[in-house]
């Protein structure tokens, strides 16, 4: 509560004598990914149903949480902290699981006094769990000795609470789907700044590629002397510029010497213009697409989000491909049937807003086995795509929402800002990758960390060994 003189936060218990039957109080919270992780921590839980994603997947768990776990400390909470509050103390806990919590589940703890015992000050409380459905999950009862002395004072911060999943850790985890795989031969094209050289000698160490760098050589070992790099193992292809750079880089894919590219401290749009090439570069019949595969803390599973970087305003026949790209890419990440959710602002579908009618084209075609592989649905908003709790609101029933693998967005644009808010706001790690080419092709920002890059270069590895290992 809320001290109204000061503004101040306060935390009041309720004596015993201040207790009566009947009287009661509510505590509402909603599960998230990291609630899981903690409590699973605190317990020293190695149920691999809570604390490993890929066995939770391959076990059908999806994202079902704990059961008693979480909502009976929310109750020991309710009662600890609220009512009565400081001083109480926990005598026993029965309680009945009768439902799944979910991660994105609202849950509404009620207790409510139900006897109160002069004898040693005793208080019975019913405990009930609700869910945002009004489905019961949790009852029981609980009985504590209510505190006898009054505490009303300020409402101490806890400490922020350091992730388990840290950028690092989640950095760690991409890498692991290269695991026992040979490092392949990859172009860095004209890694000429501090984050593409590094994210290329990352890569390296890492066992993920044989480097070559393709740019000005007395430039890169310049650069590379400055940083105290040890260019041990890497090739260097001397070339005046970073438009040599790009074409001379294509033209080892082109020609096997190399089975992925790297973009370095060049612009994009040099890049592509080489790959696009349709007498010299590294078009199939499939449209070139960019994916970037997101990892947010406050999501339970990786999200691929297409199309950011490549394609501006994506036609209809040109989104089959783009959405193809993506479903291929997640079965190589081991994702065995994703859900792809067709992004619009509006879950219905309206004339006038094509990114709907484009959305509801897909699903059709989804139907007729022009795209394979993945589950669609569309038109989906942002919030009904990756909340269960959002869309169960809007009474959207649907195999996709609230727990997509894919976001394909309507344009460039929206796409873009999409993936740095998650990066910036949310705490995302990211990598990008460009498919629909002969070849994989790393495609980060020059704001992109060296990991990220790295992290990148992890998901081009498991794509050319999807493909035999062979450019």
């Amino acid at each position: 509560m809320q001290d109204t003189a000061s503004g101040i936060d306060i935390i009041e218990n309720r004596t015993y004598d201040e207790i009566a039957v009947g009287d009661s109080a509510m505590l509402v919270r909603t599960l998230r990914p990291e609630d899981i992780r903690m409590f699973a921590t605190m317990a020293g839980e190695v149920n691999p149903a809570h604390v490993d994603p890929e066995y939770a997947r391959s076990a059908q768990f999806r994202e079902i949480a704990a059961h008693g776990m979480w909502g009976s400390a929310m109750i020991a909470n309710l009662l600890g902290t609220q009512f009565p509050g400081p001083g109480t103390v926990m005598l026993s806990q029965n309680l009945r699981f009768a439902g799944e919590v979910r991660i994105g589940d609202t849950i509404a703890a009620t207790v409510t006094c139900r006897r109160k015992s002069d004898h040693g000050r005793h208080v019975l409380f019913d405990c009930v769990c609700v869910n945002q459905d009004g489905t019961r999950v949790i009852d029981g009862q609980a009985e504590v000795a209510a505190p006898t002395a009054k505490v009303r004072r300020p409402k101490t911060s806890l400490p922020p609470l350091a992730p388990e999943a840290t950028r690092r850790s989640r950095y760690q985890h991409l890498l692991s789907i290269t695991r026992g795989l040979p490092p392949i031969a990859m172009a860095m094209v004209h890694p000429c700044d501090t984050e593409s050289l590094r994210g290329a000698i990352m890569a390296r160490d890492a066992g993920l590629a044989t480097p070559t760098l393709v740019g000005p050589e007395a430039r890169i070992r310049a650069l590379a002397e400055q940083l105290t790099l040890d260019l041990a193992g890497c090739r260097l292809l001397d070339v005046p510029h970073s438009h040599a750079a790009a074409s001379a880089a294509v033209a080892l894919a082109r020609n096997g010497e190399v089975a992925a590219l790297m973009k370095g401290s060049l612009h994009t749009d040099e890049l592509m213009a080489e790959i696009v090439d349709k007498a010299t570069g590294l078009r199939t019949a499939r449209r070139i697409s960019h994916v970037f595969l997101m990892d947010v803390p406050s999501y339970p599973r990786p999200l691929l989000i297409t199309d950011a970087a490549v394609n501006v305003q994506p036609t209809l026949e040109e989104k089959v491909d783009i959405v193809q790209n993506a479903i291929d890419l997640a079965h190589v990440l081991r994702i065995a049937e994703p859900k792809v959710a067709l992004l619009a602002a509006v879950e219905t579908v309206t004339p006038k807003m094509p990114a709907t009618l484009d959305a509801a084209a897909l699903c059709k075609m989804a139907d007729r086995g022009q795209i394979v592989g993945g589950i669609l649905d569309g038109p989906l908003a942002f919030d009904n795509a990756v909340s269960a709790v959002a869309a169960a609101t809007k009474g959207i029933r649907s195999a996709v929402a609230g727990q997509a693998d894919i976001l394909l967005v309507p344009d460039i644009e929206s796409g873009n800002m999409l993936a740095k808010q998650l990066e910036y706001l949310a705490d995302a790690s990211a990598a990008g990758i460009v498919v629909g080419a002969r070849v994989p092709i790393v495609l980060t920002s020059r704001a992109d960390s060296a990991e990220s890059r790295a992290a990148s270069t992890a998901i081009a590895v498991a794509m050319v060994h999807a493909r035999g290992g062979k450019a």
